[in-house]
């Protein structure tokens, strides 16, 4: 009976019977456990949806990654770091940092190396890589793949608000991390709190969401100060020594982030954001509050609705900090729907807890060691053969970008361009009026400029402010309505169909 009840233990946690089979063995069988079989599925999870997602919208529509690749070409190629604005004529010579230096270099390395599809495959990885860290978290504090799992594919769906080639899913890496750390450092592992200080300086050279990771530790801090035994909140004090060390720890990881190419520059830079970029904040669409019909605020409600739903059926004493975190990071999400990402990465390992807690009974994950490596391999070599054609990438961005036209643009025109081509200009060394930039352009009057032409508020006059000679935007919008009706201007070239068409335009008095 004994050994039958051995058997059954090993099945269900994918290990083999200690001293009955070979040390090789009893490897092959803990790493090929259910966890294995359940990142597996994730994986196909990011490539089967992920991938055809991101085809059109990050390499013909997404306005930063093109200027992304710029900046890192010319830290690859030069060696220096930008100090002085590279592409826009209309700023040029102004001061300007490049605060996600280190988060564009993958995307570098990726085109460098494997063009357009290196590219797709960073961002499908990037994908990957959260939601593995964000499952496994939930693995770990659970206990149970099961809920884990299924959290996590809840997860992919928030994810999708920034799921591409954007750096800041890189610095959601550092997020998560930071958290890892946190939930061990409640289990009893005080000793890697220790590892914040070289988290944030890394990550300060990745994202300006270095403050959110900073102000969530503050929080963790404070939280921590004092007893509470009220309801359903119960939790003691740090001792002394936890204070002592958390408060340290604080404070080398302040100091850590002085270790960046541009000093307090770079510090500075996110609160500029905040408190200087007020027209950012109000015209670019992430920065909207999130919408509850979109795809991402049904899953927002979902997980929020899940969480009650399990602390109805079978509550649970909470730690203050706890209920700081997950409040917080819905507060940012449902401002600001880019932090649905956010919310994510902070909140879905208290939901996998929950869910185990109340849906789930006894543990009991079959698995079969030698199956999930088949799967797994299977998984992977089913990746590698579904990623597109460089060819049908470049297909995809001919149609959505007017590469021919950004093609003709000469160095000595002062050309006025869609928000959205800005970023591509840069990268083919085409000078342009703005691009996403947004900082450096709401500082110095030229998105308030670009807003006003394009919605023809006394457009014309601007134009010649800013001595433009030629314009190139969309051809259904209503700026290039105006020009086609002007005795002034003249259409050089019409590029694209449908909503992907552009208008090239140039003064009738130039040749």
């Amino acid at each position: 009976m004994s050994e039958e009840k051995d058997a059954q233990s090993a099945a269900a946690t994918g290990t083999a019977l200690p001293g009955r089979t070979g040390r090789g063995t009893r490897l092959f069988c803990r790493v090929f456990g259910q966890d294995m079989f359940n990142a597996a599925l994730l994986i196909g999870l990011v490539w089967a949806i992920g991938s055809p997602m991101l085809v059109p919208s990050e390499l013909a529509k997404d306005s930063d990654l093109w200027w992304h690749l710029a900046d890192a070409r010319i830290l690859a190629t030069t060696h220096h770091f930008i100090r002085v604005e590279p592409y826009s004529f209309a700023v040029a010579g102004e001061r300007w940092i490049n605060p996600e230096w280190l988060a564009e270099m993958p995307y570098w390395l990726g085109y460098s190396w494997l063009g357009l599809r290196g590219i797709h495959l960073g961002a499908l990885l990037g994908l990957a890589a959260n939601l593995l860290f964000v499952y496994f978290r939930g693995s770990w504090k659970t206990q149970n793949r099961k809920a884990a799992f299924w959290t996590a594919v809840l997860a992919f769906f928030l994810m999708t608000v920034n799921g591409g080639a954007r750096t800041i899913v890189i610095a959601y890496l550092a997020l998560s991390a930071e958290m890892a750390i946190i939930e061990a450092a409640e289990r009893g592992k005080k000793w890697l709190l220790w590892l914040l200080p070289a988290l944030f300086c890394l990550w300060i050279n990745l994202h300006g969401s270095w403050l959110i990771g900073l102000g969530f530790f503050g929080l963790y801090i404070v939280c921590g100060l004092f007893p509470i035994n009220v309801g359903a909140l119960e939790q003691r004090a740090f001792p002394a020594t936890d204070r002592g060390r958390l408060i340290w720890v604080f404070v080398a990881s302040s100091a850590a982030l002085w270790v960046n190419p541009y000093g307090r520059r770079l510090i500075w830079n996110p609160f500029d954001m905040l408190f200087y970029q007020k027209v950012n904040l109000a015209v670019v669409e992430e920065w909207h509050p999130l919408s509850l019909s979109s795809s991402t605020g049904i899953a927002a409600v979902a997980a929020i609705g899940l969480m009650l739903l399990a602390n109805l059926v079978r509550g649970r004493k909470w730690k203050l900090y706890e209920l700081v975190f997950i409040f917080s990071a819905w507060y940012f999400a449902f401002s600001h729907q880019r932090f649905a990402f956010l919310a994510c990465v902070v909140t879905m390992p208290w939901l996998a807890a929950d869910v185990a807690r109340s849906f789930y009974g006894e543990l009991n994950e079959s698995t079969i060691p030698a199956v999930n490596a088949l799967f797994a391999v299977g998984i992977l070599g089913w990746c590698i053969y579904s990623l597109p054609t460089e060819t049908k990438l470049q297909r995809g961005l001919a149609a959505g970008m007017p590469l021919q036209s950004i093609a003709s643009i000469q160095p000595s025109w002062r050309t006025f361009n869609d928000y959205s081509l800005g970023g591509m200009m840069a990268f083919e060394s085409k000078p342009d009026f703005l691009d996403s930039r947004v900082d450096t352009f709401e500082h110095h009057g030229i998105l308030q400029q670009y807003l006003q032409v394009e919605n023809l508020n006394d457009p014309y006059r601007l134009l010649d402010a800013n001595r433009i000679d030629r314009v190139l935007t969309r051809a259904d919008g209503i700026l290039a309505f105006a020009l086609e009706h002007s005795p002034d201007w003249r259409v050089l070239m019409r590029e694209g169909a449908g909503d992907n068409a552009y208008e090239l335009f140039a003064r009738a008095t130039v040749p």
